[in-house]
């Protein structure tokens, strides 16, 4: 889906995607409905690619890159719960800059940051669980920089939708997001590895720019 998303958009997006959901996580099929959805794109450097349904850095993004070393034999969510599994051994703890539309950069340190047109990723992980795919506007969820036991303690929080209001992280929305990194950065979205070592990430919201049939 997120190989056919992108060509649909280096084409001009003219064409409507229709989803056979039999991937393992499916959580685009999740959304599905017919009509117009956003598009988020992100840019870095020369380098574009487009998701349907999110993005993120950090421990989201090792974790899809762990998925491909979990046994055959997992599949599904087992497979994703291998991932986390194999993430928590050794995950980054990065230090970013941040802005939001035309507010002023902050600083974060932060375990995952994540940008999101849909409300789950990984199969079941609700980290946006008030997200819409056809709002104009992208949801993000920002997670402090904590330690595996924390992260443990959120885990089934995120898997409810129930994360709202925990002080060690943060939901908001924007159409803009700018990420900016003195260490390279593994970026994924929508389940694939987009960029292996960004240092600079322009990520917009391309509202209903997606024709879907469902």
């Amino acid at each position: 889906m997120h190989e056919v998303l992108n060509g649909l958009m280096r084409a001009g997006g003219k064409a409507a995607l229709g989803v056979i959901p039999l991937g393992s996580g499916d959580d685009f099929a999740k959304l599905l409905k017919s009509g117009n959805f956003d598009v988020g794109r992100i840019t870095s450097g020369p380098d574009v690619c487009y998701f349907a349904n999110g993005m993120d850095i950090g421990f989201g993004a090792h974790g899809a890159r762990n998925v491909r070393r979990v046994p055959g034999f997992l599949t599904g969510f087992g497979a994703y719960l291998g991932a986390l599994a194999l993430t928590m051994v050794r995950y980054p703890l990065l230090r970013v800059k941040i802005q939001l539309d035309d507010g002023q950069p902050f600083e974060l340190a932060t375990a995952m940051t994540a940008v999101m047109n849909g409300t789950t990723f990984g199969g079941s992980f609700r980290v946006c669980p008030d997200a819409r795919p056809d709002d104009g506007l992208l949801d993000l969820l920002m997670v402090d920089a904590i330690g595996r036991l924390e992260i443990l303690k959120l885990v089934p929080r995120i898997l409810r939708g129930a994360h709202a209001g925990d002080p060690r992280l943060r939901l908001v929305r924007a159409k803009r997001v700018t990420i900016e990194s003195a260490e390279p950065l593994l970026v994924e979205a929508d389940g694939e590895i987009a960029f292996e070592a960004s240092r600079r990430l322009e990520i917009e919201v391309l509202p209903g720019k997606l024709r879907v049939m469902a």
